[in-house]
């Protein structure tokens, strides 16, 4: 049929940045505040067991994360608050506080590993026990709970490297309370036409005066 010209429809447009940004999204949050919980966790139990020499006899020793090293603790809370502080900033910021995360999640790790093979706590309170300031533990061992807590740093530290590949496709904040913490004036409503009886009548209803004065 002559004359008649075929008009292409527009192509959709990909949605993979969208797509991306709301995965690594849902990725990050969920490795950060696991991994923050998992070395919390991991802190609060038994990481080391021993012995004292006292009084002839053998007395049993533990040693909790917490004895151990407060490190991997304060940095999970530290990067907890980060991930937070991920939605309040934007770009130069929030690359900062994306970095800050990164770093807890490493600091969690090295902390956690260095604490794995410590003897300090013990020997502390193996000095305590025998009332020797030179008593050391003996027959000492670990548990598992130092590389659990790495795990968690670990977490941590994956979200941190997905907020700062990723984190500028990821929303905001509202910018209604960014400028001196106090919401943006709403305009007042413009006056009811007296030419038209049902706008008087929604004026009276919303509690203002119809004629505008």
């Amino acid at each position: 049929m002559e004359g008649v010209t075929a008009v292409p429809s527009p192509r959709p447009e990909p949605a993979g940045p969208s797509r991306t940004g709301r995965t690594s999204l849902a990725a990050a949050l969920l490795s950060g505040a696991l991994g923050a919980a998992v070395t919390l966790l991991a802190t609060r139990q038994e990481w080391s067991e021993g012995t004292a020499t006292v009084a002839g006899g053998a007395f049993p020793l533990t040693a909790k994360g917490s004895d151990v090293t407060g490190v991997p603790a304060a940095l999970a809370v530290v990067g907890l608050a980060a991930l937070v502080a991920v939605f309040a900033v934007r770009r130069a910021g929030r690359l900062a506080v994306s970095a800050v995360l990164a770093l807890s999640g490493a600091g969690t790790v090295a902390a956690a590993l260095l604490g794995a093979s410590d003897s300090t706590a013990l020997d502390e309170k193996a000095a305590q026990a025998s009332g020797d300031a030179s008593a050391t533990v003996g027959a000492l061992s670990h548990t598992a709970w130092p590389y659990v807590a790495a795990v968690g740093g670990l977490l941590l530290l994956a979200a941190g490297l997905l907020a700062l590949r990723y984190g500028r496709l990821w929303p905001a904040m509202s910018g209604r309370y960014e400028r001196g913490g106090a919401p943006r004036a709403r305009r007042p409503a413009a006056p009811a036409d007296p030419d038209r009886p049902e706008e008087l009548w929604k004026a009276l209803d919303r509690g203002e005066d119809p004629t505008g004065a």
